[in-house]
């Protein structure tokens, strides 16, 4: 996501830190790279042109001009309106004090909406909630039946009263449904067209005043650009709502929705679904986002990543492992299971500070390297495992042929983990590994 954007603006902004002092031709300069940059990513214009001001009038001051790295400084201050621009402090669900909160999701067909209903529930049941969804989308064919396996698959009821039946009805229902079986969460689906038109707004407003939701969240597709800030700008006119939840985000190279919605329509960006899966949906954090457009990485969303897939007993039994020279190829085969449910690893590479987007785009990262390891770990039987030491040629020649690999491919992995080991050991003595012998090189 921001790719074509967060490479012109690092690149903008790296010329400006080159820069001993700034003038201001320097900073006009930058100005119009970055209106160029925020334009072409599909941001509103008036949004662009109200960035670029507050931007130019803050790093023409005397705070920056007269600093010792006004380029830094500049940065400071993109990097701050950024954050701004895309609604400041992240927000989360508003719980009511007495269950269930109920939570009305609103949009267009086509935007994801059904989806996102079992991507929240599985979120809010990840954080001990029970969840139900109601299914009030009683016209767009199979909704009901989509609903129902999405919501299975996230672990939560689904209230259905099939498709004959008026959505208001269906939605008064679900509310006593959910308070007799002591959900924590009631999500309310609710129809969509494929525009804003009065029947729409019509329906989402008697379902409003029946149920009366604590939380009304509007979801829209990041890959509409600016329709979906369009669409955003007219439910906010009409129905009212607490919040915006951006679908396929991760398809989306410009990302414009994102930076202007908050703008255009006073309501935040909440939540963004970042994939296909089910779990492939995050809070919106505004001040990480603008960190990873302009290359300072996203530390805190990859240890929230790496703390949801370990267990801390399993850590601990790691640690104690590798104080004791114990690691086995059991032992790398768990931490490569739990790292690849982290993500891809160039998404866990674009997290880390400091990595160079356009260096990282013409690496190779090869995906399936990774089963070919699998395969050849999961070849050798139990007792290779814990001592590959005494992996023979025979054995390696039965490991590459049962993992459909090479004998070489199996050498390799053989000598990438004594390595390993080695530089484990060095570590656990308190001695830095020698960063030649790390690379291969010595």
């Amino acid at each position: 996501m921001f790719e074509a954007l967060s490479e012109k603006l690092q690149e903008t902004l790296s010329d400006v830190r080159s820069h001993g002092k700034l003038s201001e031709d320097d900073i006009n300069k930058a100005m119009r790279d970055i209106r160029l940059a925020l334009l072409e990513a599909d941001v509103n214009f008036q949004v662009v042109k109200q960035f670029t001001a507050t931007v130019k009038e803050r790093s023409l001051g005397a705070d920056v001009m007269g600093s010792l790295n006004p380029g830094q400084q500049v940065v400071k201050i993109v990097d701050e309106e950024l954050t701004a621009l895309m609604g400041g402090a992240d927000r989360e669900i508003v719980f009511a004090q007495s269950a269930p909160t109920i939570i009305l999701m609103a949009g267009l067909q086509g935007s994801g909406k059904t989806t996102t209903c079992g991507k929240l529930a599985l979120k809010l049941k990840n954080e001990g909630k029970k969840v139900g969804i109601a299914a009030c989308d009683v016209y767009r064919p199979a909704a009901i039946d989509q609903l129902k396996v999405v919501g299975g698959q996230a672990g939560a009821r689904v209230y259905e009263q099939g498709a004959d039946r008026d959505p208001v009805d269906i939605a008064r229902w679900a509310v006593e449904q959910s308070i007799q079986n002591l959900d924590d969460v009631l999500i309310v689906d609710t129809a969509g067209r494929l525009h804003v038109d009065a029947d729409l707004m019509e329906e989402l407003a008697k379902i409003r005043k029946a149920i009366k939701p604590h939380n009304v969240l509007l979801v829209v597709d990041a890959m509409t650009g600016q329709d979906a800030v369009n669409v955003a700008e007219q439910f906010s006119e009409t129905a009212a709502f607490d919040g915006v939840i951006i679908t396929k985000l991760d398809g989306d190279a410009r990302g414009g929705a994102a930076l202007s919605i908050k703008a255009v329509t006073g309501k935040p960006v909440m939540y963004a679904s970042v994939g296909e899966k089910l779990d492939a949906f995050e809070t919106f954090h505004p001040d990480r986002m603008a960190d990873r457009i302009l290359g300072m990485g996203d530390v805190m969303t990859l240890i929230e990543k790496a703390e949801a897939q370990i267990d801390e007993q399993q850590a601990l039994e790691m640690e104690r492992k590798l104080r004791k020279d114990e690691f086995t190829f059991d032992d790398f085969l768990d931490q490569m299971k739990m790292m690849r449910k982290m993500g891809s690893l160039s998404s866990i590479l674009g997290m880390l500070p400091g990595v160079d987007k356009k260096a990282l785009k013409n690496v190779n990262i090869d995906e399936r390297e990774l089963d070919r390891v699998q395969a050849i770990v999961l070849s050798m039987t139990p007792y290779e495992r814990a001592n590959p030491k005494f992996i023979n040629g025979q054995r390696r020649k039965r490991i590459a042929a049962g993992s459909g690999t090479s004998v070489q491919q199996v050498n390799r992995l053989l000598k990438q983990f004594a390595e390993m080991r080695k530089m484990m050991k060095r570590m656990k003595r308190g001695k830095m590994p020698d960063i030649g012998q790390m690379l291969g090189q010595r």
